[in-house]
């Protein structure tokens, strides 16, 4: 195969397989979703083939059959990229290769590719090389240098793309230096996150598939312009702000990356550090995209990986977006019937229903909380600063001999501060 120049647009046929009736509709939701991936690594969909089979082929996956089928379609269609929905063994993409003479890809290479073209920063980049190199070094085997013969364009792209052309053990050194950098990495987040842990100030964390809305719901509660695009994956490094109720509350927020089914378990290895940022929230604020027709699947995706990285303590919020796109009001005016007090419906585009969650979100974060308004001479000038350290201070005046200060706090926790108490009240 001879290299093509990777800024040309390359034509794909998709297959999927299932290996039963039941997962036929599965993969046939599956194969909708790879094409909005192909097309968002840069091909153009000309195909899609699909294959119900009792066993999968261990040597192309598909039977001998669909695999002439795709060299008949291939040649047709003048096709050069094979994208196929389920894994790879190493085997099998050769395989294929030597059948097709194109390059064959598969759903994870394809994912990996689109976050290779995503990263911006540093870290983001070592965490996108570090699963590619995790991804592709299995399949060296076999072929001894050789990653190079792949050609370029998609799949072969990323931060690494120059660093995969090598051997074996080259590559494995490489892995172990991008750990250690990562390493580095997840200890300074750590010592940032356990900085913010000393804060009274809580932490809310926006998850969601991909193209859910995060950012712009991130937007629209930030009062910020971070990046809103409809491409999958547009947010791959952590953003954080800090979100302010007009009494004075407030908390921090952070967008983070789009989830998406069978999401590679190399990117989830490698995104650790970004991940951890979700397992240090108070409240997770999950995005539906509640006019997507996989909704539901999307949201069980989610769902998955929240449960895998071990956030199961952690109260989560239902945020049903883009509610905006539902074609029938009664439809809209339902789903906002449904919503219970872990669930809510919004527009983030146009506002709609942004009041409810902030009240909602506040319910979570404050509502065990009691405001108190305190008189502290300035005597005892220190009592009155350390209260920032671990209340959260709304308001502070100067009354000349004295410190009036307004706190939001536990009840419990502000005992020995009750001699210099003016007035008390609930948060709501």
């Amino acid at each position: 195969m001879s290299k093509r120049n990777s800024a040309e647009t390359e034509k794909a046929i998709l297959v999927g397989v299932a290996v039963n009736a039941p997962e036929k509709a599965q993969v046939e939701e599956s194969l909708e979703e790879l094409a909005s991936l192909a097309r968002a690594a840069g091909a153009v969909v000309l195909d899609r083939l699909f294959q119900v089979r009792p066993r999968l082929n261990p040597k192309y996956l598909v039977g001998e059959g669909k695999v002439e089928e795709l060299v008949r379609r291939k040649g047709d269609l003048g096709a050069d990229l094979v994208i196929f929905d389920r894994g790879l063994r190493p085997v099998q993409q050769r395989s294929l290769e030597d059948r097709l003479k194109v390059k064959v890809i598969d759903r994870t290479q394809l994912i990996l590719d689109i976050f290779a073209q995503r990263a911006r920063s540093n870290e983001g980049k070592l965490q996108v090389e570090l699963a590619q190199l995790s991804y592709r070094l299995p399949r060296l085997v076999g072929k001894g240098k050789a990653l190079s013969q792949l050609g370029a364009g998609i799949g072969t792209r990323g931060p690494g793309e120059t660093k995969l052309e090598v051997d074996r053990r080259r590559i494995t050194d490489r892995i172990a230096k991008i750990k250690k950098d990562i390493l580095k990495i997840q200890d300074r987040r750590s010592r940032q996150r356990q900085s913010r842990r000393k804060s009274p100030i809580p932490i809310v964390s926006l998850v969601g598939y991909t193209n859910a809305g995060k950012s712009t719901l991130f937007n629209r509660l930030s009062q910020e312009r971070a990046l809103v695009s409809s491409r999958l994956f547009a947010t791959l490094d952590p953003v954080l702000r800090r979100v302010r109720y007009p009494d004075g509350p407030s908390f921090f927020l952070s967008d983070t990356v789009g989830f998406i089914k069978k999401l590679p378990v190399e990117l989830v290895s490698a995104f650790q550090a970004t991940l951890e940022e979700i397992r240090e929230a108070d409240v997770i604020l999950h995005v539906i995209d509640a006019a997507s027709p996989r909704s539901e699947s999307q949201e069980e995706s989610v769902a998955a990986v929240l449960e895998e990285i071990g956030v199961a303590d952690i109260p989560i919020l239902r945020v049903f977006n883009k509610i905006d796109l539902l074609p029938d009001r009664s439809e809209r005016l339902a789903l906002n019937a449904a919503s219970g007090p872990r669930s809510v419906s919004v527009s983030a585009r146009t506002g709609e229903g942004s009041a409810d969650l902030k009240a909602k979100l506040r319910a979570l974060l404050f509502g065990h909380l009691k405001i108190f308004y305190l008189r502290i001479p300035k005597t005892e000038a220190v009592r009155a600063e350390s209260l920032a350290k671990w209340t959260l201070v709304l308001a502070r005046q100067d009354r000349g001999d004295a410190y009036e200060l307004k706190v939001m706090t536990d009840p419990r926790a502000i005992l020995e501060y009750m001699p210099y108490l003016i007035r008390e009240e609930q948060t709501w």
